[in-house]
């Protein structure tokens, strides 16, 4: 498990994938945002979903946690 720090209040889904170099662009992260990523153990389709600290992101086997 991989810890995020941010140092704003918030990160959108779409953008921590590419920040934390789970996908490797904004078009690879929409098509998996679209059937494949879980935030804090249910299915997310919400590209713009505002991710705050002590969230759990999964995506591939991978998994992120915001500190």
């Amino acid at each position: 498990m991989t810890e995020i720090k941010i140092e704003t209040e918030f990160i959108k889904l779409d953008a921590l994938l590419k920040f934390a170099n789970l996908v490797s662009s904004g078009g690879e992260a929409k098509l998996r945002i679209a059937g494949e990523v879980l935030v804090n153990g249910e299915k997310c389709t919400m590209r713009g979903k505002k991710l705050r600290p002590g969230d759990r992101i999964e995506l591939g086997g991978e998994a992120v946690v915001i500190a």
